[in-house]
């Protein structure tokens, strides 16, 4: 799909760059299931900070409720980012710590948390070449939904693709998460470009393909699974597997 109207093409992130991979978590037993998580690593700075207060079994029942609240606030058409600072104060000031202490621990628990996901986290190489492939054709930009955005950054620098990017807007910077059409607009304002000028490229049906098209982008869907599209999402403009068979998807 060579389209000469095609000024930019703007990435997500996960599981479109990089990705995650929970099995290098730390494993814990809770209530007769095992777990991954980043929750062991957090029981030290909160016994430090609390001492014979803490109690494990409190915090992990809120954690886990705040979670499902998340969620929640994050479902529909104009979602809010919820930060993973916030989640964690929202967490230590419903467990009753009082607010200096709570605003303190959570950017702590925050930096613990997202430090194990930073590590956990990395791009396939035939990935970054495809960014840079990209690089020589197009102006970039990166548009994610993500809850940290100091991590966020951290990770784009890991890859060695952070300095290919024109434009940046994480969930976390901004408040808003894709489908939200704000979110679409304020990556399309950062390029100076209309948005039938962008070429949007993620892994999920509602949020980056819905979103994208209902903002005027074109959309490529990563469909590494061959799913069929669910009801109601329009029909992406370039279907692909991985982020590698873009380049050739538009004729580089």
């Amino acid at each position: 799909m060579a389209d000469a109207r095609i000024k930019a093409v703007v990435l997500d992130l996960f599981d479109t760059i990089v990705e995650w991979n929970p099995a290098g978590l730390p494993r814990f037993e809770w209530r007769g299931r095992e777990v991954r998580s980043t929750a062991p690593l957090l029981f030290k700075p909160l016994e430090a900070a609390l001492g014979e207060g803490f109690d494990r079994d409190a915090f992990l029942e809120m954690h886990e409720s705040v979670i499902r609240e998340i969620f929640a606030e994050r479902a529909g058409d104009n979602p809010r980012e919820v930060t993973c600072y916030q989640r964690f104060e929202r967490i230590l000031l419903r467990l009753g710590i009082d607010d200096a202490r709570a605003r303190s621990l959570a950017d702590e628990l925050r930096r613990t948390h997202m430090g194990q996901v930073r590590a956990v986290t990395s791009a396939p190489p035939h990935r970054v070449e495809a960014v840079h492939r990209l690089k020589r054709a197009y102006r970039l930009g990166l548009l994610s939904n993500f809850d940290d955005s100091e991590t966020g950054h951290q990770i784009m620098q890991d890859t060695g693709v952070r300095d290919l990017f024109d434009a940046v807007v994480l969930s976390a910077d901004l408040g808003l998460r894709k489908p939200s059409a704000g979110i679409f607009a304020a990556i399309a304002g950062m390029l100076a470009l209309d948005p039938q000028e962008i070429l949007f490229v993620g892994d999920t049906a509602n949020e980056d393909v819905l979103g994208s098209k209902r903002a005027g982008m074109r959309a490529a869907w990563i469909n590494r699974h061959g799913k069929p599209l669910p009801d109601g999402i329009p029909q992406p403009d370039i279907i692909i597997a991985d982020l590698a068979e873009l380049p050739g998807a538009l004729g580089l």
